[in-house]
């Protein structure tokens, strides 16, 4: 077998790999407990390379409406590398309190939630809250499903809440959805998620890339035109 032969298999195995690891993140998700035994979450898989830039692009573009956001296009940057992104959803957080009077979002009782103004639809929000906490904690069990399996499985992940909050906006997810987090995965050498320097929107091998190209092009052209 050639060297090219080989090396084009180990790109299809690594890539069939993260569609497997994928599903079974799903379904280490999808068991995790829920608040009262009642189904809620949802989670979608994205791993079409073009689905993944769009999601980046969204995440790009919310991180110029809040200044505390700038650090969504290092988000940006390092989510493009990652493989797959699982999108994990609570549906009823937004809609439908939990009716345990519990307190957690502030309120006395959950009809005082439920008659709650939300925030507007406007650019530099995130989540039209006030939500049912009680209900938005369901993400964390589904959240540590795929990292406790991810972790076992030796796969590379990475939790995004800026994801997360692009994807509600794009549509992904359910209309209703209140509270949202996303999960990149990674099967490659070396983890996208981890070591990552602050300005690595700025410093990647992409932009580094485009630089020298940005600078090299002109005499290339010049020598050989």
């Amino acid at each position: 077998m050639s060297i090219e032969r080989s090396m084009k298999q180990f790109e299809e195995d690594r890539k069939a790999a993260v569609k497997i690891a994928a599903h079974l993140l799903l379904a280490s998700a999808t068991t995790t407990p829920r608040v009262g035994g009642v189904g809620e979450c949802t989670v979608h898989i994205i791993d079409d390379e073009c689905k993944i830039e769009d999601l980046c692009q969204a995440i790009e573009k919310m991180a110029k409406e809040n200044e505390r956001w700038e650090f969504f296009t290092r988000d940006a940057m390092m989510l493009r590398d990652a493989d797959a992104v699982l999108i994990i959803t609570s549906l009823r957080c937004y809609t439908d309190p939990a009716d345990t009077n519990c307190n957690m979002c502030g309120k006395l009782t959950c009809e005082y939630l439920k008659e709650s103004e939300k925030l507007p639809d406007d650019p530099g929000i995130a989540y039209k809250g006030p939500l049912c906490i009680f209900r938005a904690n369901n993400i964390a069990y589904a959240v540590d499903g795929i990292v406790s399996l991810a972790r076992n499985l030796g796969i590379d992940y990475g939790v995004f809440w800026s994801a997360g909050a692009a994807a509600m906006r794009m549509g992904i997810v359910p209309k209703n959805t209140g509270f949202c987090l996303a999960v990149g995965i990674s099967v490659t050498e070396k983890s996208p998620f981890r070591d990552i320097p602050l300005r690595y929107d700025e410093i990647n091998e992409k932009t580094m890339n485009d630089r020298i190209i940005k600078r090299l092009w002109p005499q290339f052209r010049s020598i050989y035109s």
